[in-house]
This record gives structure tokens, sequence and C-alpha cells, in this order.
């Protein structure tokens, strides 16, 4: 008998007058009792027979995991002491997992816990770091032991509590740490990509180098990357002439921020960079705004809820390529910028949402404004949808070069055009249905097995 587990009791009441009625009964009872027998085990054999481990199994608590970046199927082999479910509303514990990267380049890990159902209003919140040194695997391996921790709050209210123990290894006392870096983190990257077929070729190049400096009252962060692409195209219009088309463009930028806490609410910084495009036709440019933002929520609470709204002013300086379509070979411009970003992790899903706009001081009409916002709403049981996209309103190209672009600049796409307008979107929706409950993981084949479709339409 498992604790903790009830089983049913039969009893057998007969009540008798006369021997010769008890001979009867009995001679008539003998049957009744063979068929119920071999009905039973008929019965048994139909049925798979049930382990006590797994009747043990079905009182545990039911969790539902939300993370899309998280290994799931490790944390299904580590913690086989919870049932699995593909649902939050099936679930009696929510388990939200949300991210942000810290000032020294890791990841800070944030496991809020939700009850539900018979754990109610039985919430936690937990954290943990990994260092940007870390492995995937020390990762997870880290997250898992957090998570574990979490929820034994939880099963220690279920029968499974009277297999668990606990135990405490005594950390050795060690010296105080002393940063010798004091705080600054530096980055230093360098990537390539090629391709190419009989009639194409591609190459890129583009790196760069990051030193930053967070603390809870200040964040330095510095940045200087470059870019190089060079693509050759060869086709034949005839038999006997072949075009060769060759096109490279080139980026530098250097960005730099320094930014001051000043309440839980309210941030002041500034902001400044120099740049140098061929495809935006600036030979160097150089741009300086100070800044101030208020969030309406608590900065602490940043992993799970945020509204900010920010407004800057500045300066720039450009030297162009060549000269603009305005007949400037160089100008000095000001202009402001006024953006809000609300951002919200819940229960029912997740949103987030970016409105800016700019303005050059010297001729209010030459502006922009863009929107960009992402939705996942779980709508119910099984299904949700997923909305993705952004627009941009654009009056403000001041760069563009008063030269004719060649056929081949405009195909590569190696030089602005001129645009009023941009966009870009998603969406999608998808549904599950079936058992709640699946802890078994079983990796042979991979994923193998699934299918689609895919529809591709463009406008010319």
């Amino acid at each position: 008998m498992l604790p903790g587990i009830k089983y049913p009791t039969y009893h057998l009441h007969s009540t008798h007058r006369e021997g010769a009625h008890m001979t009867r009964r009995t001679i008539l009872l003998v049957p009744f009792l063979l068929s119920l027998a071999l009905g039973e085990n008929v019965s048994a054999q139909m049925k798979p027979a049930v382990d006590g481990a797994d009747v043990l199994q079905q009182s545990a608590p039911k969790v539902y995991i939300d993370c899309s970046l998280c290994d799931q199927d490790y944390i299904r082999t580590e913690i086989s002491f919870i049932n699995y479910v593909r649902d939050r509303k099936q679930a009696d514990v929510h388990v939200m997992i949300t991210q942000m990267y810290t000032g020294s380049g890791g990841t800070e890990y944030t496991l809020t816990l939700l009850g539900q159902n018979a754990f109610d209003g039985v919430n936690d919140t937990l954290k943990y770091n990994a260092n940007k040194t870390d492995t995937p695997d020390m990762n997870r391996k880290g997250l898992v032991k957090v998570l574990k921790t979490g929820l034994v709050r939880y099963v220690i209210h279920t029968p499974l509590a009277d297999y668990f123990s606990v135990s405490y290894n005594k950390p050795a006392a060690g010296a105080n740490v002393v940063d010798k870096w004091d705080y600054w983190v530096f980055t230093t990257n360098l990537n390539s990509w090629f391709n190419g077929e009989s009639q194409y070729k591609s190459s890129q190049v583009w790196g760069g180098f990051t030193a930053s400096r967070v603390t809870e009252d200040w964040k330095f962060r510095f940045s200087t990357n470059m870019s190089y692409n060079d693509s050759k195209y060869e086709f034949q219009t005839d038999d006997t002439t072949t075009v060769v088309s060759r096109s490279i463009s080139r980026s530098q930028w250097f960005n730099g921020s320094i930014v001051k806490s000043i309440t839980s609410h309210w941030s002041i910084g500034l902001f400044t960079s120099v740049n140098s495009a061929t495809y935006s036709n600036i030979d160097i440019g150089t741009h300086a705004q100070p800044g101030i933002e208020y969030n309406i929520f608590p900065y602490s609470e940043s992993t799970r809820r945020q509204l900010r709204i920010g407004y800057q002013i500045g300066a720039a300086t450009r030297r162009y390529i060549d000269t603009t379509i305005y007949f400037k070979k160089s100008e000095t411009l000001f202009d402001h910028t006024l953006s809000a970003t609300l951002s919200l992790q819940q229960p029912w899903g997740s949103t987030s949402v970016t409105l800016s706009g700019t303005q050059f001081l010297h001729d209010l009409s030459r502006n922009s404004f863009s929107i960009s916002a992402s939705t996942s709403i779980r709508v119910f049981e099984g299904l949700s949808f997923n909305i993705y996209g952004g627009y941009d309103a654009v009056h403000n190209q001041l760069s563009l070069p008063k030269s004719s672009l060649t056929p081949e600049e405009v195909y590569q796409q190696r030089r602005e055009l001129a645009k009023s307008y941009s966009y870009w979107g998603s969406f999608g929706m998808s549904y599950s249905f079936g058992s709640i409950f699946n802890n078994i993981v079983n990796s042979r084949f991979g994923n193998q097995g699934g299918g689609g479709t895919t529809i591709i339409m463009t406008s010319e």
C-alpha cells in the first residue's frame, strides 16, 4: 500500500434461515461467482496493469514550462517528480522563464512560479545568473537546479513528499572577491560569410569591438564595427556576350552611450555616434543626443513589464560622398526624437510595441515615424496566435545622391533608394490537442516526421 493513496474496500453480507435454503443458494451462487471470476480475469487481461509508482506519479503537480528558448527535453529528463502539461490552463504551476543580459555580458534568468488550482496564490520568483563564458550545457544545468528548488514547495504538499530528502553542502569560506576589471567587460569579434554558384559569388566580412561597464547607478557602452560586402554576377545575354557585374559596399561606425540612474523610474543619458557608409552616401557623419527616460513601472520589474517613454535632442554633422538631391556636399543638422516602448511578459502570452518619431528642427516636415510590434497570445487551451510587424513612414532622406544609380546598385541593393514608406510583417497560429500529459523524452531520429507548406508572394 502506498502512503497517501486511498484504496477501495468491499464487503459481502449474507443472511440464511435454513440449511436447505443455504445449499440451494450455494449451488446457485457458485456459477455466478465462477462467471464473475472469469470475467474479472478477462477484464484484467484487457486492461494494462497499473504500477504503484504510476499511481503515485499521478498525484504529482501538473506543471507548464513557459520558455521558448529552454531545452525542454533536458528539463523533462532531469526533473521527473512532476507531470508536464502542454497548456497553462491545465497546470497546477505555471513557470514563466524570462531573461535579460547582464552588464558582464552574461544572462540573468528570472523564474516566476504561479500557483493555480489547489496552489492558487502560492507564487514565487527565483533568479539564476549565467556567465558569458558558460557553455550551453552549464547554463541548462544551472537553470534546472534553480527550477528544482522552486518546485519543491509544491511537491511537498503531495504524497511524493515521503520520497524526498534534503541535503546541504556547506560552502567553504573564501576570501573577499576583488574585481580587478572594475566591472568593465571587453568583447571583440570577427566574422565572415561566403557563398556562390556558377554565375554568382558573394563574400562578406564584419567585426567589431565593444567595451561596457554596468552597475546599479551607471551604464557605459562603447562599440566600433565595420563591414565589407563584395558581390559578383556573371550572366549571358546571348551566345557571344557575357555581362559581368560587381558591387562593393563598406561601412564603419562607432556608438557610445552613458546612462545614469536617477530613481527607480527616471534615467538620463548621452548618446553619440560616428559613421561612414557607402549605402547611405555618408563619407563621415557624427551625431550627439542627450536624453531622458521615464518608466511607468519600476526598472526592477523590467523582465515582466516595461512602459518606457524617452526624449532625445541633439545635433548631427554630415559630409557626403556625392552631392545630394538638395545640392549639399556637407551640412549640420539639429533633430529630436520621442519614443515609447511597451513590453509585457504575462501568463496569457507576451507583447512588445515600440513607437518612435524623429524630426529635423530646421524643417519639421522632414521627419520619420516608425512602429513595430510583436505579440504572442494563448487564446484558449492549445490555441495561440503570433503577430509580428512594423511600418516606417519616411520623409527625411536628406543624404540621397543627386547622381543616377546604376542598375547594379539598384538590384543588388548597394545604395539607398528614395522611398516614402516601408513595412514588414508576419502572422500565424498554432493549435495542439490530445493528451495533456507527456513526461517522456525520446530523441531517436531527432524530430523527423514533420511537414509543411511554404507560400512566397512578391510584387514588382
